[in-house]
């Protein structure tokens, strides 16, 4: 599971004295206990499905941060975040290509936006950009 790789990272940066490993894997762990909190109350546990939307969020959060320093010309911040942006993306799994959605698609009976979107939801949450798969199917 993603989680317990993450974990055993973040004792290795621990023994490392990684600082900078150490403060994303701090802020991405302390996001994936609440996401576990909140689906035990559900009476569910986390999938790892739960963990790439986390992780996504977060790289998301990065980028944006990343932006304002540039902005005030903090470059060492930058760099900062461009490594968290990088460890945190170790951890992605392979995102399937336009010509693999392409192909999902065209092998789908109902091939209407909702039948489509909910399809890939349920069967490939995490593994797609869902915005690459309606840019896919508005141009078949």
């Amino acid at each position: 599971m993603i989680y317990d790789e993450i974990k055993k990272a973040n004792v290795q940066a621990m023994k490392d004295k990684d600082s900078v490993a150490r403060s994303i894997y701090s802020v991405l762990l302390n996001k994936i206990k609440l996401e576990e909190i909140r689906k035990r109350e559900n009476g569910s546990s986390i999938e790892d499905a739960d963990v790439v939307a986390i992780l996504q969020k977060t790289i998301k959060e990065l980028n944006d941060e990343k932006e304002n320093y540039v902005k005030v010309g903090n470059q060492d911040e930058v760099e900062n975040i461009l490594r968290h942006i990088e460890i945190a993306s170790k951890y992605l799994p392979q995102m399937m290509s336009e010509e693999e959605i392409k192909k999902v698609i065209l092998s789908l009976d109902d091939k209407s936006v909702p039948s489509v979107m909910k399809h890939f939801k349920a069967n490939y949450n995490g593994k797609c950009d869902m915005r690459k798969v309606q840019e896919v199917l508005k141009g078949l």
